[in-house]
């Protein structure tokens, strides 16, 4: 399959990763942002053909996973209601709440479906004109397009029992957060490759100016990561701190212009809270007031709804690459796929589930 078998050739992947070793001097911390490159590298085994001086951090950058608790708490108080058919993408149905996840109010008679994009969503308001349907929004740049489409076309067309629950998070003020962190350890960034395919990655030359940090924009196959990861040492060991684009065949600079004007029709930048970071200022975005009808939190009245984090899951210190997954004292224990504490054991980009699917767990138990 083309740009599929080109890119996980092991030959390539063990001279790349000798190119590495070779130009290597110093200890170097990369994170790579995104959580479908976090599971790309556990599976493949690509941090461990690394230099011992080669850290890789993993980031923030799962959508799932940081969708933060008191947001999942309303999407169930919304289900829950028998007016409403709620619409989700799979992956955020499993995601628990302070105490329960979506498959529990399906299973005690809520109507909650799982749908591949809002415009089905968007269908079922024209079929069940007698029900609120509603659409749970998450996600980075990727994702809100499709989202700020379906609201164009509901608000068009005059569907009235169609809205959104937004959780849409941006990239470079998460950048921003991390290297303004007391904590910070990371040296040089893998930016998502998908993300900037919509949005492009102007953005990110302030960032690397201000903060003297080498980003390169990498896909998701083994050898488009260990080629950015190449890229960032050579930088890092020459002392430079500039944008490169190592996924030529799918970004631009400029993006996908088209969907940066429905963005912007649709929505307005606003300050957004990341599950087990925090508030991030203008990290996110919220719809504008021509189009506010179409907000499930403001529609449903959930606005006020508050939750509180497990003390036991440490998947905020995981999110902002403090800790790695094992690091964690209820990984692989109290903490597992089938009992999560957290998002980043639920979620398929999640770390820690890439680390404890893939083997990477140091527990005396067993995995089943």
């Amino acid at each position: 399959m083309k740009y599929l078998k080109e890119f996980r050739d092991g030959k390539k992947a063990k001279h790349i990763a000798e190119e590495i070793r070779q130009v290597t001097t110093q200890k170097w911390s990369i994170m790579e942002v995104c959580g479908g490159q976090t599971h790309s590298i556990i599976r493949n085994g690509i941090d461990q053909i690394l230099p011992d001086d080669i850290e890789l951090i993993h980031g923030p950058g799962c959508p799932v996973c940081v969708t933060p608790l008191h947001l999942i708490d309303k999407a169930l108080a919304i289900a829950s209601r028998d007016d409403v058919i709620f619409c989700s993408f799979g992956d955020m149905l499993r995601v628990p709440g302070s105490k329960q996840d979506l498959f529990s109010v399906r299973a005690t008679g809520g109507d909650v479906r799982i749908v591949y994009s809002p415009l089905d969503a968007l269908q079922l308001a024209r079929k069940n004109p007698d029900k609120e349907i509603v659409f749970f929004g998450i996600g980075f740049e990727t994702t809100a397009p499709a989202n700020a489409m379906a609201i164009h076309l509901a608000h068009k067309q005059k569907i009235s029992n169609f809205s959104v629950l937004v959780s849409h998070v941006l990239v470079p003020p998460a950048i921003e957060a991390i290297m303004s962190s007391p904590q910070n350890r990371v040296q040089a960034f893998l930016a998502a490759g998908h993300v900037c395919s919509v949005m492009g990655y102007w953005q990110y030359h302030p960032l690397s100016q201000k903060y003297r940090i080498p980003i390169v924009i990498t896909g998701f196959e083994p050898l488009d990561i260990l080629e950015g990861i190449r890229r960032a040492v050579i930088q890092l060991e020459s002392g430079k701190a500039e944008v490169k684009n190592a996924y030529q065949r799918v970004v631009t600079e400029d993006g996908n212009q088209s969907a940066q004007k429905i963005l912007e029709e649709i929505f307005d930048v606003t300050d957004r809270t990341w599950r087990g970071i925090g508030m991030i200022p203008r990290s996110g975005w919220k719809l504008r007031e021509k189009y506010r009808k179409y907000d499930a939190e403001i529609r449903f009245s959930v606005q006020d709804i508050e939750a509180c984090e497990s003390e036991l899951c440490k998947s905020g210190e995981v999110l902002q690459g403090i800790i790695k997954p094992v690091d964690c004292p209820a990984f692989g224990k109290k903490c597992t796929p089938r009992t999560p504490l957290g998002a980043t054991m639920v979620s398929g980009e999640g770390a820690c589930a890439a680390y404890y699917n893939y083997g990477r767990f140091n527990t005396v138990e067993e995995k089943e």
